[in-house]
């Protein structure tokens, strides 16, 4: 009698063995990611802290005020110009960090000393590692207006009289630079990784049939990245309506009102509106993010599915 095919198969050691492995990262989303889900209902009420109540209980019997948090944070002009600058900025940031990252990553992998690759992968990797408050303190030691480095240089070069930390038409370019500068050796990994997966016995048969190193790359390489290249724009889009808090917030050196309009994202604007403004407003403007980015990533992944499905994630 032949077996069923809904017939469950029985749990076995490796299945034990990869559940205790994928057990603390269960554990670190359940509690870092799921858990904090009910502060949700912060962005619906006027939260009063009581005393003696203690912070959940006093959530609970905050008055409900259902959608105000919501239409007074879209009221102001702050959010609109937050929106803006976040939304811009990731444009940016998604259009020239993939296209750097795909291209660093060519140029490193067609490298034939492997330790002069490895190199060059550890000097652009390195960034990553710093922690914007450090990278923040190096970039005022070269833009300081009182003992900066482009302080000392000769005024003839048109550098050292400026005070850059009031002049808003430089920081959008140097905000990109930094982006880039810290998080490109990050994103080249990940597509060297792609490109180390790729068959090598289709370049031997390309390069039989007479195939130059461009037309490798046209017709070979690229082609198969694709896949990739599709998954990680769809994660990037995602997370358009998020920004690098620490960078936005470091790096210019806020509170600044001279470089507001220019620099304040959402996360940015999140964490002004915690410190003087009422905490549903800055829940409020948290979860519109939260809800738009899960939406933008179903509708990118959407258009995906439709144009290439085996591209898409879902």
């Amino acid at each position: 009698m032949p077996l069923s095919r809904n017939r469950a198969k029985p749990w076995t050691a490796d299945d034990t063995q990869f559940s205790l492995l994928a057990l603390p990262t269960t554990v670190w989303y359940l509690m870092f990611c799921y858990l904090p889900m009910f502060g949700i209902i912060i962005a619906f009420v006027r939260l009063q802290i009581t005393p003696g109540f203690g912070f959940i209980r006093s959530i609970f019997s905050s008055p409900w005020v259902g959608f105000e948090n919501f239409r007074n944070i879209f009221a102001s002009r702050d959010i609109w110009l937050a929106i803006r600058n976040t939304l811009g900025y990731n444009a940016v940031f998604i259009i020239v960090g993939t296209s750097l990252a795909i291209t660093f990553a060519l140029i490193v992998n067609e490298l034939y000393s492997r330790k002069l690759a490895k190199i060059y992968h550890t000097i652009m990797f390195f960034p990553f590692f710093l922690s914007w408050v450090v990278v923040s303190a190096i970039v005022w030691g070269f833009l300081s207006p009182t003992m900066g480095v482009v302080k000392s240089l000769p005024e003839s070069w048109g550098l050292g009289v400026k005070h850059f930390y009031s002049e808003a038409g430089f920081w959008p370019g140097f905000m990109v630079f930094m982006s880039q500068w810290k998080n490109l050796g990050h994103g080249m990994v990940i597509y060297l990784a792609t490109i180390a997966s790729i068959d090598k016995t289709v370049y031997e048969a390309a390069l039989i049939d007479g195939a130059s190193k461009w037309q490798q790359i046209w017709l070979i390489t690229l082609p198969m990245m694709k896949t990739i290249i599709v998954l990680m724009f769809i994660l990037s889009t995602g997370k358009i309506f998020y920004s690098d808090f620490g960078m936005f917030f470091q790096v210019p050196r806020l509170p600044n009102a001279s470089l507001n309009d220019v620099v304040v994202t959402l996360d940015v604007f999140v964490y002004q509106r915690l410190l003087d403004a009422p905490a549903g407003m800055a829940a409020a403007a948290a979860m519109a993010q939260a809800v738009t980015a899960c939406i933008m990533t179903l509708f990118v992944n959407w258009i995906v599915r439709r144009v290439d499905p085996e591209s898409a994630m879902i």
